[in-house]
């Protein structure tokens, strides 16, 4: 049998890359976060993740009206003109999705 040493093969124009060579952990998300909660709740702010799978989020801005026209992500800089958020001090939740902020909150 051959060995071959080659992270990834060509097929038929298909490129296949190694199982192996791909990250199975992306990225740590930060914490500052948008969190996405039960019942529509939209929620920004610094966020601890809780061994029971809660996040407590401090200084915590309830969404209100996000004021974008392509989604939540757009406001990962920020809010936008049209963005309403109304502060709540701290909330604890369970996340349906969470989306890592760069800045601007």
């Amino acid at each position: 049998m051959t060995d071959i040493q080659a992270s990834t093969l060509t097929l038929n124009g298909v490129e296949y890359v190694r199982k192996d060579s791909i990250s199975k952990h992306s990225a740590p998300i930060g914490d500052l976060r948008i969190i996405v909660a039960d019942r529509g709740w939209i929620f920004v702010g610094r966020c601890v993740t809780n061994p029971d799978g809660t996040v407590t989020i401090t200084d915590a801005k309830n969404l209100r009206k996000w004021g974008t026209s392509k989604g939540l992500g757009e406001l990962v800089n920020g809010p936008l003109r049209g963005t309403v958020a109304d502060a709540y001090g701290t909330v604890r939740c369970t996340p349906i999705a969470e989306i890592g902020v760069i800045n601007g909150w």
